[in-house]
């Protein structure tokens, strides 16, 4: 039999029960559109985290205030007030490791403008917060270290903001009021979107430390020291030599408790994106059941089918056709189930993935790796389910097929 007839011949035997065919195929399509959907959507998420491991910043260290144990009783986190600008000051100087130092000092506020106002989070940075952050000023520019110097009081607006308080009004040079002190709109920050959890990055008020501290919340310590490793291979040095300094600094005994906390954030970010990659890789199996269900749905048929025909296969037999080439006749119908089955789960499967982005805003991206591994998943399905069916098509003798009622 000539090789180029087997795929026609195997789409007129599959037109003739379009009904049949249709039902056959269906079990592919959701099981492939299912995968796809998982796996868009997974991957999504992932993008999120890694784009939140690039919002904290490149091999970022944090130095936070610590808590105290006072009469058996742990004030917790920012229970101390030992956290200083000599600290600062210290760690600039003394670790050669690190870069983008700056101290942080925030606290919620309510900010006006007019007649508008905002509940937001002032976070009192120096000009090297965008850098240790990445983040870039699109309108304006960010206050100098001559504005932290003098306790300035002026400010770097995140878009939220502005579209809360300003409108399409350009915000640059408009004075606004933050806890009665007016503070004058220098920058506006690049827009960041939300966070992998959910969180408005754009949510962002920045004013220098010392205005923070001497102007909103009145005090002379600080919150946080936050600072980037030169590389990530010497972020475990840097903090063990910044914990050291510290503990020198603040007369800390052998033994005794540290009154900071050392933070890597992006080891956090780093654990959230590992078990986003777990989660869809367990959904991504249990969609993978749908795709065996309709390899045996396929199974099923073509044995009908074999049944069905098999005066026809005696028949072919008869007058020439050889088994292998009523083998390869029955593969072909089981391959070209499974991938038109494939061609339009991938379809669906794009499409139910940008409704559910859409419906539930939640983040989803289509990549060819998922489409090639799904589609290939229903080639290998229709090669190994439609397997058997060939082969006892192919192994009827003639005669019997022939006296078959």
């Amino acid at each position: 039999m000539n090789l180029l007839m087997i795929p026609r011949l195997a789409l007129k035997a599959l037109a003739q029960n379009v009904m049949r065919t249709s039902l056959t195929m269906l079990g592919i399509i959701i099981g492939v559109g299912a995968v796809i959907c998982v796996v868009a959507i997974g991957e999504g998420a992932q993008a999120s985290v890694e784009r939140a491991i690039a919002n904290i910043g490149a091999n970022m260290i944090w130095v936070e205030a610590g808590g105290v144990n006072r009469a058996g009783v742990r004030t917790g986190a920012f229970g101390t007030k030992t956290l200083t600008l000599a600290d600062f000051e210290a760690i600039k100087e003394h670790i050669a490791a690190v870069a983008n130092v700056t101290p942080q000092v925030d606290t919620r506020v309510q900010v006006v403008y007019g007649n508008q106002n905002w509940g937001t989070t002032v976070r009192g940075v120096g000009p090297e917060y965008l850098a240790l952050k990445g983040w870039n000023v699109v309108r304006g520019g960010m206050y100098t270290d001559a504005d932290v110097e003098r306790a300035r009081n002026v400010c770097v607006l995140g878009q939220t903001i502005v579209d809360q308080l300003f409108g399409s009004r350009d915000p640059i040079g408009e004075t606004m009021r933050v806890k009665n002190e007016p503070c004058v709109v220098v920058g506006v920050l690049d827009v960041k979107g939300q966070s992998a959890t959910g969180q408005d990055q754009d949510d962002n008020f920045l004013m220098p430390y010392t205005t923070v501290m001497k102007k909103i919340k009145g005090q002379t310590w600080l919150d946080d020291i936050m600072m980037s490793g030169t590389s990530a291979s010497v972020v475990d040095a840097a903090e063990q030599d910044i914990a050291a300094l510290l503990r020198e600094r603040h007369h800390i005994r052998s033994g005794a408790n540290d009154d900071f906390n050392l933070r890597h954030p992006t080891e956090i970010a780093e654990a959230v994106k590992e078990s986003t990659r777990t989660m869809e890789a367990l959904l991504a199996a249990i969609a993978s059941v749908s795709l065996l269900v309709g390899g045996i749905g396929i199974m099923n048929i073509m044995l009908v089918s074999v049944t069905e025909r098999t005066r026809e296969i005696g028949l072919r037999q008869a007058v020439g056709a050889r088994g292998r080439d009523v083998l390869r006749q029955f593969l072909v119908e089981a391959i070209i189930l499974s991938l038109i089955g494939g061609a339009i789960g991938v379809g669906a499967g794009t499409l139910g993935a940008q409704a559910i982005a859409d419906a539930f805003q939640w983040p989803a991206r289509v990549s060819s790796n998922a489409v090639t591994l799904a589609f290939g998943c229903s080639a290998a399905i229709g090669i190994f389910f439609g397997y058997y069916p060939a082969r006892q098509a192919a192994r009827l003798d003639p005669i019997e097929a022939l006296r078959f009622e």
